[in-house]
């Protein structure tokens, strides 16, 4: 039994390839977007069974099937909440809630076997499970407003290297190595960024993927960034946040 999985995340994609290689499945190879699935399924053999994240890099999966008439049984892999699972349920599609338990995977597989046996095939209405899926996905900050004297300034998400606390206020650091204090706590900035793109690597700093320049191994296995301007002080991944962060850079 041929499987393939669609997950953006490789380190979440290569644990549940160990996971399924421990429970006997073969897994023919791992993509990670949209792009990069539609042409492997125009150029091989369809695998008997697919584990497919609903978000990738890319889009939406279910962007997929509007390009390839896919012919393998779907398991979808989600961390998406019980209103929207629902839509699973009622369109007779499993799915495993991440992060994916052994004992569900070894049921879902169990339960693919069965139809598999039974020569009946689950079908969905893609429409329906977009519509209910799209609007339960999360708005990110896109932008914040600082006021400068008697003037307003708005600053997009992609102009911050940095958040951090300094003297009980938070501070925004940007690409024009300017800080800004804004109303938000950090604890408020953890549920409104995109955690693709923003990282807590202490209860003091936030930092941007892509305006890091350097990453330092550091004393007690922690590690040290560099960014591109900011040089107000040391960024130091905490060490019980290191795992995390190697895993949210690879």
């Amino acid at each position: 039994m041929n499987v393939v999985i669609i997950e953006d995340e490789k380190p979440a994609a290569r644990r549940l390839n160990r996971m399924l290689t421990d429970v006997g499945m073969h897994v023919e190879t791992m993509l990670h977007s949209v792009e990069e699935a539609v042409n492997w399924f125009h150029n091989n053999e369809h695998p008997d069974l697919l584990f497919l994240d609903i978000q990738l890099s890319d889009g939406l999966s279910f962007e997929i099937f509007e390009e390839v008439e896919v012919k393998s049984a779907i398991i979808f892999t989600t961390a998406y909440d019980e209103y929207a699972l629902k839509a699973f349920k009622l369109n007779s599609v499993d799915y495993l809630l991440k992060p994916i338990d052994v004992d569900e995977l070894e049921n879902a597989i169990n339960q693919f076997k069965k139809l598999q046996a039974s020569s009946s095939k689950p079908s969905f209405d893609l429409e329906q499970l977009k519509t209910l899926i799209l609007p339960s996905q999360k708005e990110y900050k896109k932008r914040f407003t600082v006021k400068i004297g008697q003037h307003l300034k708005m600053i997009p998400i992609e102009s911050v290297e940095c958040f951090y606390s300094e003297n009980k206020a938070t501070q925004m650091h940007t690409t024009d190595n300017r800080s800004y204090v804004i109303e938000e706590s950090l604890e408020t900035l953890e549920k409104n960024l995109n955690p693709a793109q923003f990282f807590r690597v202490s209860r003091k700093y936030y930092v941007n993927i892509t305006a890091i320049k350097d990453i330092i191994s550091y004393s007690n296995s922690r590690l040290k960034i560099i960014l591109n301007s900011f040089s107000e002080s040391e960024i130091i991944v905490s060490r019980e946040r290191v795992k995390d962060f190697k895993n949210w850079i690879a």
